[in-house]
Formats: structure tokens, sequence, C-alpha cells
């Protein structure tokens, strides 16, 4: 990692599953530490992962968040021992929510969450990637799903996100043979937004989340909201919000001191407020 993405590093949260650190200027780097397993999920890195977004929402001091995976790979998926364990059904399906719900408010969270995918990406760690807003890979990383290989599907929000993303006929293809797609190939369905050499993964991940901080934070955060249902809107519905949307951030001071900084040629000072 080249020293302009170590430097000014100064708070960090102990987590048994996930290393936690936050810099001076808000950007948070939080990477799953099982890299023995692959940084696959089990039950502690999903009580991590709850307490983590409580931190994400609720901590003004993080405008940025980026994931990536210690050791070799982004994340192997679910522990296996998870899918061996005699469930009822029922009670799978209320654990299972707790996932569910952290991939749902990542994708809720008024604030970017970038990925810095180091490596294999696949289940979890793919339905992770599926919920962020930015994702950057290396040019060793390769995704895909392989749940058919154990008779299930993607679940917790995979398939349905994964149609989202690049269709129904590629997301049929990537279910049902199980392949893993290197990440240049996963970038031209439109998946990724950049391919970087694996050495320069976490520089252009920082590069990226740096921009982004000079840009208003109300106004990024509820172009995510608006973004991610377009979907579920029909064209009146998305222009009636948009509108709204708009009409809120008018008032904001962040508003104010972009237009006044535009009139005095220099670069807004933005507060999120």
């Amino acid at each position: 990692m080249s020293d302009s993405a170590t430097q000014d590093r100064t708070t960090e949260k102990k987590y048994e599953t996930l290393l936690f650190e936050l810099d001076e200027q808000g950007i948070a780097l939080v990477t799953m530490n099982r890299p023995d397993e692959l940084n696959s999920v089990n039950m502690q890195m999903r009580l991590d992962f709850t307490a983590l977004m409580d931190e994400i929402f609720f901590n003004n001091d993080i405008k940025v968040v980026i994931f990536t995976g210690a050791g070799r790979g982004f994340s192997g998926g679910g522990d296996m021992s998870h899918f061996e364990h005699d469930w009822v059904t029922p009670e799978f399906r209320a654990n299972s929510r707790r996932l569910t719900k952290f991939f749902d408010d990542l994708e809720a969270v008024e604030k970017p969450i970038l990925v810095a995918i180091n490596g294999m990406c696949t289940g979890a760690g793919f339905e992770l990637a599926l919920a962020a807003d930015i994702r950057i890979a290396s040019d060793q990383a390769k995704i895909g799903f392989r749940e058919n290989f154990i008779s299930l599907i993607p679940g917790v929000g995979g398939t349905t996100r994964l149609v989202r993303e690049v269709g129904p006929a590629r997301a049929k293809e990537m279910i049902w043979t199980g392949n893993m797609y290197p990440a240049e190939e996963v970038y031209q369905m439109g998946f990724l937004n950049k391919v970087v050499p694996h050495e320069e993964l976490l520089p252009a991940a920082y590069e990226y989340a740096r921009q982004l901080l000079k840009r208003a934070p109300q106004s990024l955060g509820l172009a995510k909201k608006l973004i991610n249902n377009i979907p579920n809107m029909d064209q009146t519905a998305a222009i009636a919000v948009e509108g709204l949307a708009q009409s809120i951030l008018l008032k904001t001071q962040d508003h104010k001191e972009g237009v006044q900084a535009f009139r005095e040629k220099r670069r807004p000072q933005f507060k999120g407020k």
C-alpha cells in the first residue's frame, strides 16, 4: 500500500473477525480477517457485521467505507460448517436474515461503500460486493457463485441483486455453471468499476475514496438512495422522488457553499450540512 494510503491512520475498533481502521479524513477500511479460511463468513462474522453496521450508520466521522479481505482472497463465501448444521428451516431463514439485513443496510446507508476485491470473491463475499456502490478489483481476482456445487442458490439477496446488475441471461449462466470469472471478464459485464494491477488495489480504492470526500455528502447520499430504488419505480414516480431530493438539497448549507465557490472560482468546502 502507498504511503498516501496509510498515512493518518488514527482509530481502530476491535472485532473478532474484522479489522477496522478509520483515518483522519473519514475513510474507514474494513478487512475481513479470517485468512486461513479464505475469509469465509461464519457466525461470529455475522455478529461482527451487525455491530459494524451500527458504527457505519451512526459514526459521523465515517465518510466513506472500503471493504477488502486479508490474505490471498476477498471471501470464499459462507463457512461450510454453517451449511452442515442440522437446521430447522424457519430457524435457518431467521438466521439468514442477519446477513440479509447487513447487505440491505449497506445499500441503505447514505455513505459510499467501496469494495477492493483482492482475490477469490464468491458466495457471501460476492453478495457483499453486489450490495456495495463501487467495485474495484485486482487483476488477479476471480468472481462467481459456487452454490450450485452444494445444491443451493445464492441467498441473502445474491440472486436478486445479480439479476439487477448483469441481467437475467448472464445471471442464469453464472449461477447455473458455477464458473469463476476473471476480473477483466466481469468488468466487461459492467459489474466492476475498475480493474487494476494487484499491488495497486488498495491505493486505487483510497484514491477513489478521496475523490468522494471532495463531494457534498448529502448529495452523494440522496443520489445513492434514488439510484438504488429507480428499478423499483416507474418513470413518473422516479422523477417525482428526484424532484423531492433536489428540493431537500437546495436548502442545505453545502448547496449555498457550492454556488458561492462557483462564483468565487474556488474549490467548495463541503461540511455535510
